[in-house]
């Protein structure tokens, strides 16, 4: 990533960077600490200034956008909006009445580039009425008097209100999915197939599901904003009062309720496997998931390959080995050592950067997509954070930890962006999205009833599970 040099141009000098003013690369300066030229630590007071602009200075991007991820780790958004308003104020003296016009006219479009930069990336920091009522306060003193400043805060403010009534959209959505969705224990016992639909009667084309299943992962990626990989392990800094920066943030959970799909995804796969009565349709519906799986692999939709193997895997569908018998699994066998998590998963990996070579270069939507196995892209973060201390311990933060955060996250952003470019068939979302599953009781049940128990203990668990669900009933 490129990183902010440490001195921008700033000093009026007309053959730029003013060479006396360079430190010695291993010398504070400032709060900031350089190796190389590349910032690698500073105070927390400084890392803010370094984010204000001012009339002959803009942070760089790559900069803004680590700081913003990161400083949650320290202080609220909301306790950062502040100290960033009030820098703005105080440094370019825009509470005096008497300031200078052209001084603000030159300022005020870098600082609503600023704000426009966080409400974009960042929008859901803005769920907080503090954030809300601060952000107010300092475009109102920008806008004053100057039509063109003020049409540009409207613009970002709707924009921004936009995004949250969207999110709150999909977020009630997701609650209604989620309470429509039954449990089929009771209609275990008979099964009754004349009333009961399965993922062939919907759809027996591989490829069509490969695509619905891209549509939910690319929806539901597109909703987790950047500060949820961080807000996922916020712990009490021991310099910050003993407080979590989130105990009173209206947080969004995106993150939790994309992993829940996964869940989902591989509990529906090993329902659909375990329902049918008969070996041979059993069978069938394995092939045609492997076929799913082989074509999630294609689009490079590869959580959703990893919930179809995770849900063929469950012991309940593994044990039927009668069932598997009749089972081409050649192609199932080339998919799991694709996925194998030997190495660290390096096979995976590797077809990962394979995929993510294709969509830097890719001339169409459908070879942008990139969908990670995203419990390891979050158990990749996780590690990061826990490997590397926040803070050095002369208290300054550790930004050459933010910078290797901010690229993995950055990767994610760019994937979460791509539209799908497939059809939408909104029969096949339905039923992927509210059919029915099995509880892992229920699923061994239906194993059982299926394939017999082959030892005492299996014996033991289905009369246990039989007479629980008598009790249910």
């Amino acid at each position: 990533m490129p990183q902010t040099p440490p001195f921008p141009v700033m000093y009026g000098s007309t053959n730029g960077y003013n060479k006396n003013l360079y430190k010695a690369k291993e010398e504070d300066y400032e709060g900031l600490y350089y190796h190389d030229n590349n910032l690698i630590s500073g105070s927390l007071e400084a890392l803010i200034e370094h984010l204000v602009p001012t009339v002959a200075y803009y942070p760089d991007r790559t900069y803004i956008f680590t700081f913003l991820l990161s400083s949650r780790l320290f202080l609220h958004p909301y306790e950062l909006m502040s100290k960033v308003c009030h820098l703005c104020v105080d440094q370019q003296r825009l509470s005096d009445p008497q300031a200078d016009k052209a001084r603000v006219r030159k300022i005020a479009p870098k600082i609503l580039q600023l704000l426009t930069e966080w409400t974009e990336t960042f929008p859901y920091d803005f769920r907080d009425e503090r954030m809300m009522k601060s952000l107010k306060e300092l475009t109102h003193r920008l806008s004053t008097g100057e039509d063109l400043y003020r049409k540009a805060v409207q613009q970002m403010t709707q924009t921004l209100i936009r995004k949250l009534t969207t999110l709150s959209q999909y977020e009630e959505a997701l609650a209604k999915i989620n309470s429509s969705v039954t449990d089929r224990l009771t209609v275990l016992k008979t099964k009754p197939q004349s009333i009961q639909r399965d993922i062939l009667t919907i759809c027996n084309d591989p490829f069509t599901l490969a695509q619905q299943l891209t549509h939910i992962e690319l929806e539901r990626l597109s909703y987790i904003g950047p500060e949820e990989f961080v807000q996922a392990f916020v712990q009490k800094d021991p310099l910050d009062n003993d407080k979590n920066c989130f105990s009173d943030h209206k947080k969004a959970s995106n993150l939790e309720a994309y992993v829940e799909w996964f869940n989902r995804l591989s509990y529906l796969v090993a329902t659909e496997i375990c329902m049918p009565v008969k070996k041979k349709h059993r069978a069938r519906v394995i092939e045609f998931f492997i076929d799913v799986a082989r074509e999630c692999f294609n689009i490079g939709n590869f959580n959703s390959l990893m919930a179809i193997i995770t849900g063929m895997n469950m012991s309940p569908v593994s044990r039927l080995k009668k069932t598997w018998a009749k089972v081409k699994t050649a192609k199932f066998d080339i998919l799991e050592h694709q996925m194998d998590p030997s190495s660290n998963f390096y096979n995976y990996r590797t077809a990962l950067r394979g995929a993510t070579q294709r969509s830097i270069t890719a001339h169409s939507s459908r070879e942008k997509i990139v969908i990670p196995f995203f419990s390891l892209l979050i158990k990749d973060i996780y590690f990061l954070n826990e490997g590397c201390a926040n803070r050095l311990p002369n208290g300054h933060v550790n930004f050459e930890k933010f910078w290797e955060l901010a690229k993995q996250v950055t990767e994610f952003m760019t994937w979460k962006k791509v539209e799908c470019p497939f059809d939408r068939d909104r029969k096949i979302l339905q039923y992927l999205l509210t059919a029915p599953v099995f509880s892992e009781d229920a699923l061994y049940l239906a194993s059982y009833e299926s394939e017999g128990p082959e030892n005492n203990m299996e014996k033991d668990r289905w009369k246990s599970l039989r007479s629980s669900l008598l009790n249910r009933t």
